[in-house]
């Protein structure tokens, strides 16, 4: 006797933990593959994505504290602490007291850091071209994904906070 196990598609509407119709699983599987785009035209420039990012940041704003750059990328210091220890070794940047506020360190690019800013200009049309969307459909879901983003942080931010652990699941 043979037992027939039937799987909800991700279209059935009752089968509300369907894998497929996971948000969460649809970003984190975009996230990494989008990344996985990134890593063999930024290997040229010696930079990993978070190098990349950071390097965004300070092409855009200049001068910035730690505190400010761990803003603008939604990231802990303490992850950003290693990112940067390597970025300096690399002559991208240098880390040195914020005039401003000499307890906070700023973060401030090398001539190298600044010149490697001409090379990196051909890598947002190259990633459209690898990833082979139309442009208008990028911009569309960064909106949406902007959408998100703020939407998931006004949650985080009304949520009770509780001593327990927090689950990596979601």
């Amino acid at each position: 006797m043979t037992t027939s196990r039937t799987t909800p598609s991700a279209l059935d509407p009752g089968d509300a933990l369907a894998l497929e119709r996971q948000v969460c699983f649809a970003l984190s599987v975009a996230a990494r593959n989008v990344v996985a785009v990134y890593r063999p035209v930024l290997e040229p420039l010696g930079l990993t994505h978070p190098q990349y990012l950071v390097m965004l940041a300070l092409w855009q704003h200049g001068r910035l504290s730690v505190k400010e750059l761990s803003g603008l990328l939604q990231l802990d210091p303490g992850t950003l602490s290693p990112l940067l220890k390597r970025l300096e070794a690399a002559g991208l940047l240098r880390r040195e007291r914020d005039p401003r506020d000499q307890r906070n360190l700023a973060l401030a690019l090398t001539e190298e850091g600044q010149a490697l800013r001409a090379r990196a200009e051909s890598i947002p049309a190259g990633i459209v071209e690898r990833l082979g969307m139309p442009v208008e459909e990028l911009v569309s879901l960064h909106g949406a994904l902007t959408e998100v983003i703020a939407a998931s942080q006004q949650a985080l931010s009304a949520a009770p906070r509780t001593g327990g652990a927090a689950s990596g699941d979601g």
